[in-house]
């Protein structure tokens, strides 16, 4: 079949990064031949969430940037971006035209970082193995389409219980990754901080109490696969907040900062470019929203998540709060991806409490609403309790609601959310893969990874339909109704979308490739040497 078509052009003109401020030729320094990252990212493991690095549960972007440089998956996604090419496997295809069947063949000679030789079983014990402990963070609902597998000396085919034309997307993804039946339990999920795969790198973890302060990523001499390393080890480093991180970057504690850089930093960084740090601007398809859980009596009625979808004004949190960051987003789908409309502007147009009232008053609701909206205060950086404080303002300004917000760690935030403990939270959402399908079914198909109590049975039934199209712009029309269906009720409503940043000091190269579109953090990139 004709896969060529699933590099989506909206995306493509994203992919070349754009390097914003340079300072002098001096040199990284941090960790002697280490290359020293920094990331505001927190890895805890706590009883609601004890086992965040295993690729049976992990379902965020900072597990999933440790388990991509470790866990090997049979597919990648390739530098630029494109569809995904081969990694632990040799080659992959779908073998009919349906998108109901496809084969994998594994490369010869691939072995975990012990020496234990990787096989087809070991494949199939992994994804299986994914399905059936079926963790509650939704992880298994990527690879819920799959009916059986079949292991057969070094190959492996998926039968697909329905035609998924973006199934090799959701391999190269972590949920995929090839673990060995030695270190993993089949039936529960991994405890802790320890991971052992066949990818590029192994690592060992610093931690203090229940939480990693740091990673140290060593090449993997027994890796096989498409990657090229250019450096021999890597050190990642958790701040507790971006300033800390921004002063270990400037005194040159560390080479790199990462994800997620204040916007005043990258303001700074813009505007008064210093000595000896490079700001790097690349493609992000990051984005922002309220959630609510339906069966909250406060937000039960749909009139009062239209009213607020009324009401919000996503440009002055985008302007006032992110700066050039971020930009309005009217959809779950972002404005760079290829069947994106602008279901909520179509629907409410410009901020109107007029309009908010008026829907109000029509369902009889009685105002001010009482609202308490959450967020999480270390998972997406600083500039998360400034939006909230923003949100709340202008809600409360309209006099037809009364909010409140509070923010909480993401050890506690994500298990609170998923119990349905909170009416109105706040998310990011990091793609999986740069499809039209992946800002969909994770949201409203079944086993979602919300655990959200609303159901759209005519999106559900769209969502199948939608992937049986090899030429995803063929898929738009069933795309653009399911995007009307979320605007008319509202079980989300989506604020921005984001652009992203790196910083490094001149010396470490790199740094564009080091951070895909879909916000994948791939160390292997990284080196030293003159800019």
């Amino acid at each position: 079949m004709n896969r060529k078509t699933l590099v989506l052009p909206a995306v493509i003109g994203l992919l070349a990064p754009v390097l914003v401020a340079c300072g002098s030729a001096d040199g990284g320094s941090g960790g002697g031949d280490a290359i020293v990252v920094g990331t505001t990212d927190q890895f805890i493991a706590t009883e609601d969430t004890p086992a965040p690095l295993d690729p049976a549960y992990a379902y965020d972007t900072s597990a999933w940037n440790v388990l991509r440089q470790t866990i090997q998956t049979l597919l990648h996604a390739p530098r630029g971006g494109g569809e995904p090419v081969p990694d632990a496997a040799q080659s992959c295809t779908f073998t009919d035209n349906a998108s109901e069947s496809y084969r994998c063949k594994l490369r010869s000679g691939l072995t975990f970082a012990d020496g234990t030789e990787v096989t087809a079983e070991d494949v199939k014990f992994s994804i299986e193995r994914v399905r059936d402990i079926d963790a509650d963070n939704g992880t298994a609902a990527l690879l819920a389409n799959i009916d059986t597998i079949e292991a057969n000396g070094d190959e492996v085919v998926f039968h697909l219980s329905t035609p998924d034309a973006t199934f090799p997307y959701k391999l190269s993804t972590p949920a995929a990754g090839i673990v060995s039946k030695k270190n993993y339990d089949g039936k529960k999920l991994r405890e802790g901080f320890q991971v052992d795969g066949s990818g590029p790198y192994t690592m060992k973890t610093e931690t203090k109490g229940e939480q990693i302060t740091k990673v140290v990523f060593s090449r993997n001499s027994n890796y096989k696969g498409d990657l090229k390393l250019r450096n021999d080890k890597i050190e990642l480093r958790s701040f507790a907040d971006a300033d800390s991180m921004g002063k270990a970057l400037e005194s040159g504690d560390i080479d790199m900062m990462t994800r997620a850089m204040s916007p005043e930093q990258i303001r700074d960084l813009s505007e008064n470019p210093k000595e000896g740090i490079q700001l790097t601007e690349m493609p992000g398809l990051e984005i922002r929203y309220l959630a609510f859980n339906t069966n909250d009596p406060s937000v039960k009625d749909k009139a009062v998540r239209q009213a607020m979808a009324a009401v919000v004004d996503r440009g002055h949190i985008a302007g006032q709060v992110y700066g050039a960051t971020a930009e309005p987003l009217y959809s779950l789908i972002p404005t760079t991806i290829a069947a994106h409309t602008n279901s909520f502007f179509n629907k409410y147009g410009e901020p109107s409490r007029t309009k908010a009232a008026e829907i109000l008053d029509k369902a009889n609701i009685t105002t001010p609403v009482k609202l308490k909206l959450h967020y999480t205060t270390d998972h997406y950086g600083p500039g998360t309790a400034k939006e909230f404080e923003a949100l709340k303002q202008q809600l409360n300004a309209t006099k037809l609601f009364d909010v409140t917000i509070e923010g909480t760690e993401w050890a506690k935030f994500r298990p609170a959310q998923k119990r349905g403990d909170y009416a109105v939270y706040g998310l990011g959402w990091f793609p999986d893969f740069p499809d039209p399908d992946n800002y969909i079914a994770p949201f409203l198909d079944k086993g979602n990874f919300l655990n959200t109590p609303y159901v759209s049975t005519v999106a559900r039934e769209l969502i199948p339909q939608s992937r049986r199209a090899a030429d995803r712009t063929s898929a738009s029309k069933a795309f653009t109704q399911i995007q009307d269906i979320v605007a008319t009720d509202v079980p989300f409503l989506p604020l921005w979308q984001g652009k992203q940043y790196v910083a490094a000091r001149v010396g470490v190269t790199g740094v564009e490739w080091v951070l895909n579109s879909s916000s994948d953090l791939q160390l292997w990139e990284l080196g030293r040497g003159t800019v």
